[in-house]
């Protein structure tokens, strides 16, 4: 057990280091995961008071719109739930919010270990491949946060081995894997694909067993696929249940069509666009495929930049191809197939956006044993050409290297993406503290782009500004009877742009009460306005800018 121990402690050191440089959310996602957490905690249940995405509510402006609404129309929840012990317990600080993430996803580094010592590979390999999970590459500075990383690493990663053990006649592991892969769901809505393949493993199997004219029985038995099931939907149906009473659908968010039926990722946050199936195709088959191919690449760039860093993709590809007839490789090959289809048949506008990232972590596991095994190879190639090769200290060399360019570039990504987490913390907390100064109520509403992550630094709710026209903001800003809009320069829907750029403002919208600009840049990088859309409001007359 010593060395699963001292992989989980490097693991959690790393983590625990980055968490105490920056212990905050950092993004559309993990604001949001947090503001349920702290609403469940507070007693609120599952509610939100701000719209973060249109598709939550139907896709457009509700005939009642209205806030608090009901949470987790898009997002499954157990990226929320995790945290609520902890912020009980402790608080609702940023590291009791944290520390979850970090005990979890510390867990995929000695997993790492195992699933390749199950796989026959060599001590190094299994100790190596367990390192670079602990300090995984470029995705490592996500894994602190108070997201689904650090819950779908390792929860697919075991999925994936439990199927593998399934095939090698382990029925008890099979049948666990429902467990896992319901587990990975309630952190995924793509956690489902992982469902698939134990589906095909089973039919593999019985399909072998047929070939072989009775000489092989199947290894993987009736009442395990069951129990499998069994599981899965013990983990998955209370939720279900939650959508159906809620909602009325298992999937909100899908139903509206924005999830499926946009052509780009600019429509996932329009409300006037058109999200049908007719919309989608009508656009040409050139277009469309265009896309889906673009899908393909993006994901395909994500995966050999933030998994493999570049440098260990020929080397995956190696150890990929002396692997290609495992079984303790097939469920991942098998996986990883069925995950690069999906996100470029059904999700490739969100690709980009982050979507393929937050399921590719899974592949790192499984990656890295096989980058690892590929090195190996490559010195025993080499060396069979160079008789003044030492293949063992020639393998002990590369992989050492490896191992060390995978941690820099860790270290590296961590410190540039901490930068400019800093420099929007940083830039929130100034325009909240304006706020404040304004006069503003608690329960004053915001239009902003990231109505989750405003909540976080401000306290108050609101309603994101919907990529559309600039009349079709100012209904959301007088349905939701919002008083302030905030406007932030790196994100920031084309029709609002000329507001921060102080070129046009329409009348109910006031002039800055402040503005927050950089060095680097003229202009304002962040600002606050009042909007006047009640009978009476004169802020909108009066306001003056102030720039620190």
């Amino acid at each position: 057990m010593r060395i699963p121990l001292i992989l989980f402690g490097l693991a959690f050191g790393a983590r625990m280091v980055l968490i105490l440089l920056f212990p905050d959310p950092a993004y559309p996602d993990s604001y949001y995961y947090t503001e349920v957490t702290r609403s469940i905690a507070e007693g609120r249940g599952l509610n939100v008071d701000f719209v973060w995405i249109f598709a939550e509510v139907g896709g457009a402006i509700p005939a009642n719109p209205t806030l608090p609404i009901p949470s987790n129309a898009h997002w499954m929840p157990l990226a929320s739930f995790v945290q609520v012990p902890f912020v009980t317990l402790f608080g609702p600080s940023p590291i009791a919010g944290a520390l979850p993430f970090a005990l979890i996803g510390s867990l995929a580094a000695p997993l790492t270990w195992a699933i390749a010592r199950d796989a026959g590979a060599r001590a190094s390999v299994a100790v190596g491949a367990g390192i670079l999970t602990a300090l995984p590459a470029l995705t490592l500075v996500f894994m602190t946060q108070p997201d689904n990383f650090s819950l779908f690493q390792p929860l697919a990663a075991a999925a994936l081995w439990f199927a593998a053990r399934g095939l090698k006649g382990d029925s008890r592991a099979f049948a666990l894997g429902g467990l896992l892969v319901g587990l990975a769901t309630l952190s995924r809505n793509d956690g489902v694909l992982l469902g698939t393949v134990f589906g095909l493993a089973f039919l593999w199997d019985r399909w072998h067993a047929w070939r072989s004219g009775g000489g092989r029985l199947p290894v993987i038995p009736v009442r395990a696929a069951a129990a499998f099931v069994v599981l899965f939907l013990f983990v998955m149906a209370p939720w279900w249940l939650r959508q159906l009473e809620v909602f009325g659908q298992l999937s909100p968010s899908t139903a509206t069509g924005r999830v499926l039926y946009i052509r780009s990722i600019a429509e996932w946050n329009s409300i006037t666009t058109p999200a049908t199936l007719d919309w989608l195709l009508g656009q040409g088959a050139g277009p469309l495929l265009a896309s889906r191919l673009g899908g393909l690449v993006a994901a395909v760039t994500i995966y050999t930049t933030l998994v493999g860093a570049g440098l260990l993709v020929p080397f995956i590809l190696a150890g990929g191809w002396v692997r290609r007839r495992s079984v303790d490789f097939g469920p991942f090959f098998t996986y990883a197939a069925l995950l690069f289809a999906f996100s470029a048949i059904v999700s490739a506008v969100h690709v980009p956006g982050g979507t393929f990232l937050h399921s590719a972590v899974a592949l790192a596991p499984h990656s890295y044993i096989l980058a690892l095994e590929g090195v190996a190879l490559a010195v025993a190639w080499i060396a069979a050409r160079r008789r003044s090769w030492d293949p063992a200290l020639a393998t002990r060399l590369f992989t050492s290297t490896a191992i060390a360019f995978a941690i820099a570039a860790a270290v590296f990504a961590s410190v540039s993406v901490h930068a400019g987490w800093d420099r929007k913390r940083d830039a929130r907390a100034a325009v909240a503290a304006a706020l404040d100064d304004a006069g503003a109520a608690p329960t004053d509403r915001i239009l902003s782009i990231d109505a989750a992550g405003i909540r976080y630094a401000t306290g108050r709710g609101g309603v994101v500004t919907p990529n559309d026209p600039i009349e079709t903001i100012e209904s959301v800003a007088r349905a939701y009877g919002t008083r302030w809009l905030i406007l932030e320069r790196d994100d920031i829907v084309p029709a609002l742009a000329p507001v921060l750029l102080g070129q046009s403002r329409p009348a109910w919208i006031g002039a800055s009460v402040f503005e927050r600009a950089s060095q680097a840049r003229p202009g304002a990088d962040i600002a606050l306005y009042p909007v006047c859309v009640s009978p009476g409001d004169g802020r909108c007359r009066t306001s003056q800018a102030a720039v620190p």
